[in-house]
């Protein structure tokens, strides 16, 4: 009897511990996270926000649901510019694909419109909404090869400059009434998104560069995928810098990918440098 009793038990005690383990791991994960943070502000004299999304697995179903920015970010992070005082610097991690318009305006307008020095930091890419925000920071800093991209605005799943130049191409009496009105909205859509570059840029990149840079980068000159390097952000005339803190790298180690199979890419996670590179040749 006390048997069966002890091993209800321990069965009952595993269960518990496998159904705790992912809720501890990721209070371990935001501890080292705001550890880390708040080690980097002491050393910058800034504050830390980090607007980093991961695709994430749907805890039923399993398929992965790949986030983007959203009005709740926006919330958080005015939320968080807003606690600021406008003499203490405000550093900005950015990891996203893009995301809503209107929220990625909202945080871009909230980063030009502190008075202290704002950076960005692009360890990987900011794409699209990502971009947007970066635009409106004193300082972009990125990774050598990290990348931004067009902020051209999107309708569903076509491009706004798309829908209007087929319209222009077809003529207005060879398109039906759907097409037309996705035309008149998408000529809304790229003068608004072309006003906030325009916007953002003032002060940011000589007079003259301005109109240009925005043409370029919001009136869908490129796919929306389109990858802006280093080089490319430099000449045209924004602030860059390549001297991405260690620190921001190791936030982002502590924003893993969840999976649930084996992983795609792996290596040893330390730093190799040519005489220990070479020990390594030679013993293989």
């Amino acid at each position: 009897m006390d048997h069966g009793f002890n091993l209800g038990s321990l069965f009952w005690i595993f269960l518990i511990i496998v159904s705790l383990q992912p809720l501890l791991q990721q209070r371990m994960l935001t501890s080292a996270r705001l550890k880390l943070m708040r080690a980097l502000e002491r050393r910058r004299g800034s504050r830390v926000i980090t607007l980093i999304h991961r695709q994430e697995q749907m805890s039923f179903l399993g398929f992965p649901l790949v986030k983007f920015i959203d009005i709740q970010d926006s919330e958080q992070i005015l939320r968080a510019i807003k606690l600021t005082d406008g003499e203490v610097p405000i550093d900005l991690v950015l990891h996203t694909p893009g995301g809503l318009v209107l929220a990625a305006e909202q945080i871009a307008r909230a980063i030009k419109r502190h008075p202290a020095k704002t950076t960005v930091f692009v360890p990987h890419y900011a794409m699209s909404g990502g971009t947007l925000i970066a635009l409106a920071a004193d300082e972009i800093v990125m990774d050598h090869s990290a990348v931004l991209g067009p902020v051209d605005p999107q309708l569903g799943q076509r491009a706004a400059a798309s829908l209007v130049r087929v319209v222009e191409a077809k003529g207005v009496k060879e398109c039906d009434d759907e097409t037309l009105i996705q035309a008149d909205q998408a000529r809304m859509a790229l003068k608004q998104v072309g006003d906030t570059v325009r916007e953002l840029l003032q002060g940011q990149i000589p007079d003259e560069k301005v109109d240009a840079l925005t043409e370029r980068l919001s009136q869908g000159h490129f796919t929306h995928d389109h990858a802006f390097g280093v080089d490319d952000v430099r000449e045209s005339g924004l602030s860059v810098s390549t001297d991405m803190p260690r620190e921001i790298y190791e936030l982002m180690e502590l924003h893993p990918q969840p999976t649930r199979h084996a992983p795609t890419v792996e290596f040893i996670p330390v730093p190799y440098h040519r005489k220990e590179s070479g020990t390594h040749q030679r013993q293989g």
